[in-house]
């Protein structure tokens, strides 16, 4: 990959992390530091280097390595299952892929040792995997178990006819009853680990989700997302820019107790409809709410009782 600086600008991380967007910076350190780029045909490895207009910067990305994967026998929630796709009520904590800091005990060595026939089906390091869910968001998620069905899956996605509707508590009572999001997501300037509100032209990533109140709780409410794109933490990011983060939220808010032992955020994928890969037909699944969702909404509503009678 081949770019020329066309305006003053920083220091060589930087400027490869505004560029491409697609990449955190750390990867892009990392890259600079195991000599991957180029500046003006030398290999540079100080990311601290100042540019000047007109500088040349090549950059090779190594194409990532498969990871060993493992079969690995945890128990599965399963909410609807053929021999094409999978549909499973995901429990807190169980992270989807494995990935750096998690190469085993995930939601891909479970499927492993579920469906002996899915490695290699939508890649080798996300073996089924059409969408994800959180480490600590709950609920519905769909693998597929065929070619056919994964294409079929991700193109319902990308059209949007695939639904995904999710149930949250938020801090504080918004002052509507329903509306609409549209704001572009895209990696944190900061904080690469975060996802924030970034302009399309800064590299944000077009994001739409629908919200409408289903129980009010005093200074909590039950909410209703439906999702119309599928951006990393989306739901958390708008929820959080609405100035109602989710409930228990370790990044996109302030976490005070509610008085439940929460693993992590109130958000629950509550209800997955999409259409059958094969047949046509559509599917409809609910995920029951966890156990910790519940009992948090249970204690909301007998605090507002003990309120209403003071």
């Amino acid at each position: 990959m081949l770019l020329q600086v066309q305006e003053k600008t920083d220091r060589l991380d930087r400027y490869l992390s505004q560029e491409l967007s697609d990449i955190s910076r750390s990867r892009i350190q990392q890259l600079i530091e195991q000599g991957n780029v180029q500046l003006n045909d030398k290999v540079c490895t100080s990311k601290k280097i100042n540019l000047k207009i007109g500088d040349r910067i090549t950059l090779e990305i190594p194409e990532v390595q498969p990871l060993k994967l493992q079969a690995e026998d945890i128990p599965l929630d399963i909410l609807y299952e053929d021999d094409q796709l999978i549909i499973l009520n995901k429990p807190a904590g169980l992270v989807v892929h494995p990935a750096p800091g998690h190469p085993d005990g995930t939601l891909v060595n479970a499927l492993l040792a579920h469906c002996p026939d899915l490695p290699g089906i939508g890649g080798v390091q996300r073996p089924g995997i059409v969408h994800r869910l959180d480490k600590d968001t709950t609920g519905a998620i769909a693998i597929a178990k065929t070619d056919i069905a994964f294409q079929h899956l991700q193109a319902q996605l990308q059209a949007k006819t695939a639904r995904r509707e999710y149930l949250g508590v938020v801090y504080g009572a918004p002052k509507t009853e329903s509306g609409s999001i549209d704001l572009p997501i895209g990696r944190h300037p900061q904080d690469r680990k975060k996802m924030a509100i970034v302009s399309i032209e800064q590299g944000g990533r077009n994001a739409i989700t629908h919200w409408q109140i289903r129980e009010r709780l005093g200074n909590y409410t039950l909410v209703h997302f439906q999702l119309e794109t599928g951006r990393t933490h989306q739901i958390r990011v708008h929820s959080a820019k609405m100035g109602h983060p989710i409930v228990g939220d370790p990044i996109y808010s302030s976490c005070h107790s509610v008085g439940v032992n929460l693993p992590g955020q109130a958000l629950h994928a509550w209800r997955l409809k999409l259409q059958h890969p094969i047949s046509g037909n559509l599917i409809e699944v609910t995920a029951p709410l966890p156990q910790t969702l519940t009992t948090l909404l249970e204690i909301l509503r007998r605090r507002i009782g003990i309120y209403s009678e003071n």
